[in-house]
């Protein structure tokens, strides 16, 4: 078989277009494949729903793609473009059949170097394909342009909204999310409330009504956000568990701080190193833990009552029915608010002002769980990179492994 023949099958080339001439540089361990067309012949005018049948104008300046390697050799096919002079578009360069427009790959290399990138960093995939630094984050910017392009219109009925640290400092980015399918569906840059406004004017009113319910913590902005843009909103806020949680430890760790330097001030080192058997659930603690747990418990010391009062609010999140869900949560609101500790009282509070986004966990029965695991899907992500000196090039990560996006091109059919 003739080199011609040979890369004329393997590109799965088909009439009108041959493969006209291969050149092989052992030196240079490169192989170029030149690509033509049969004379005289017509081609489709590329814009969609033209079906016009055109003869060739001219061709374009010859062009080059880096295509999948032969036998450990780059490979790279070149080709001068026909053009088609349309009645109704003007002048336009053919459909390609080995690659996509304003591609300089074609779409089996692309689709080899999405499988890589979605098993290593970029920095990784650069070297594993030969590629510089920056085509590898063109190409996956491509691959999440494509799959952004692709993805249907649907608005999720469970929404997952939380931030997330994009650099040092105060620097954060706003992640919406798909609660059900578990994918991102919006990034915004920053925390405000014009950050999760973005989101929300990107739907017509007909699809924010699609949405039931919105998992959050209990920030301002995002609170504003949702209740200017959608109806009924104190009965489609949940506020996130997590979330929730996170304020009473931060109170436990507050009183444990203050009553450790009272009792170190008397030659007392009991809750010495004791910071993160306070944080643990019962359920997640340890058993190298337990006992020591259980001996400091045993101690009346105010720790153990504010340990006391924040385990016992996960038993909100139990009950099944919203009637015996509010009965326990105004027995602990009362305890906790009579506790004479004042950090897990001002947590209470704080709690009480959003009582209505507690109680209506059980009209949905969603948290921000998903939201979480994504979380740690970017952190991971930002961790492997060794973080990201570029925001754009952060959110196209975030969107390329975690938004569930169709990010392969199309191929010819051998």
């Amino acid at each position: 078989m003739r080199d011609t023949e040979l890369y004329q099958q393997l590109l799965g080339l088909t009439a009108p277009w041959t493969v006209d001439r291969v050149e092989l540089c052992v030196a240079g361990k490169r192989v170029d494949v030149w690509v033509g067309h049969l004379q005289r012949q017509r081609f489709s005018c590329p814009e969609p729903g033209c079906e016009r049948q055109l003869t060739v104008r001219d061709h374009a300046d010859e062009r080059s793609w880096r295509h999948l390697d032969s036998c450990q050799f780059l490979t790279y096919l070149h080709a001068r473009p026909p053009r088609v002079d349309c009645p109704e578009h003007g002048t336009r360069q053919v459909r390609l059949p080995w690659a996509e427009p304003m591609s300089r790959f074609t779409t089996l290399f692309e689709r080899l170097a999405v499988d890589v990138l979605k098993e290593c960093d970029v920095a990784g995939a650069a070297r594993l394909l030969h590629l510089s630094w920056d085509e590898a984050w063109h190409l996956m910017r491509r691959a999440v342009d494509r799959g952004l392009a692709a993805k249907p219109p649907k608005v999720p009925a469970h929404v997952g909204v939380d931030e997330k640290s994009a650099g040092r400092g105060q620097d954060y980015i706003t992640v919406v999310s798909d609660l059900d399918a578990n994918t991102v569906e919006h990034i915004t840059d920053e925390r405000r409330q014009a950050s999760l406004d973005d989101y929300f004017t990107g739907l017509t009113p007909e699809q924010r009504e699609q949405i039931q319910a919105v998992a959050m913590d209990m920030w301002e902005p995002y609170i504003r956000s949702v209740r200017a843009h959608l109806t009924n909103p104190d009965e489609k806020i949940v506020f996130d568990r997590y979330h929730v949680m996170g304020y009473l430890n931060t109170a436990v760790d507050t009183v444990r701080k203050r009553e450790h330097r009272a009792l170190a001030g008397a030659g007392n080192n009991l809750l010495a190193g004791s910071k993160y058997l306070w944080l643990y659930t019962c359920d997640s603690l340890p058993e190298r833990h337990t006992e020591r747990l259980a001996a400091l418990r045993a101690v009346d010391l105010k720790t153990g009552r504010a340990w006391a009062i924040k385990e016992n609010l996960r038993h909100f999140w139990v009950y099944k029915r919203r009637g015996w869900g509010e009965k326990h949560w105004r027995k602990w609101y009362f305890w906790a608010t009579h506790s004479r500790l004042k950090p897990v009282i001002d947590a209470a509070h704080t709690l009480k002002r959003h009582e209505a986004g507690l109680l209506s966990y059980f009209a949905h029965r969603i948290t921000n769980a998903g939201a979480e695991s994504l979380n740690s899907r970017i952190q991971a992500i930002r961790v492997s990179a060794r973080g990201y000196r570029n925001r754009e090039n952060f959110k196209t990560a975030i969107y390329f492994h975690c938004g569930g996006l169709q990010l392969y091109p199309a191929t010819v059919s051998h």
